[in-house]
């Protein structure tokens, strides 16, 4: 009975040894668990912020190229004003020549409509390159957008 005793208390010494490692092994895992836990979490809440943001700049930029396009809408039609403007000072300047009276004036008054049509050219064109500029920004934040959101499902997937 002695041996036997001895024996057991051997085996109850070894699986408490046994239990102490494993309840060790456990409480490590559990650490890297929650360590783990706040890591994606701090993760989420980065990619979160990360959309918000490209979603805020999606907004600033829609904001820009509906602004550029009003811009552009309105340098269109004050062109266009300036070139009938510019027709009719050639008119008049024709009219002009074959009378023989004001021509300095008209060609004064062409040359006045010209260069401000010019202006207007110039800076219409400068109006539509920003358009199209905001335009491909506004595409690649779609993309942008469009790679978070596979991100994200391949994030859930491999859950």
């Amino acid at each position: 009975l002695k041996e036997e005793n001895a024996t057991l208390r051997s085996k109850i010494s070894k699986l408490q040894i046994l239990s102490e490692t494993q309840a060790d092994k456990m409480r490590k895992l559990e650490k890297k668990l929650e360590e783990n836990k706040i890591k994606e979490e701090k993760e989420a809440q980065d990619l979160e912020a990360m959309v918000q943001h490209v979603e805020q700049n999606l907004q600033l930029m829609t904001k820009r190229a509906v602004k550029a396009e009003n811009s552009a809408a309105k340098l269109r039609q004050e062109n266009a004003l300036l070139q009938v403007q510019l027709r009719n000072c050639k008119a008049e300047n024709e009219a002009l020549q074959l009378g023989q009276a004001g021509l300095a004036t008209a060609k004064q008054n062409a040359e006045v409509a010209l260069q401000h049509l010019l202006r207007v050219t110039t800076s219409s064109r400068a109006s539509l390159r920003q358009l199209l500029s905001g335009a491909e920004s506004l595409q690649l934040v779609a993309d942008l957008l469009k790679s978070i959101d596979r991100i994200s499902e391949v994030s859930e997937d491999g859950q």
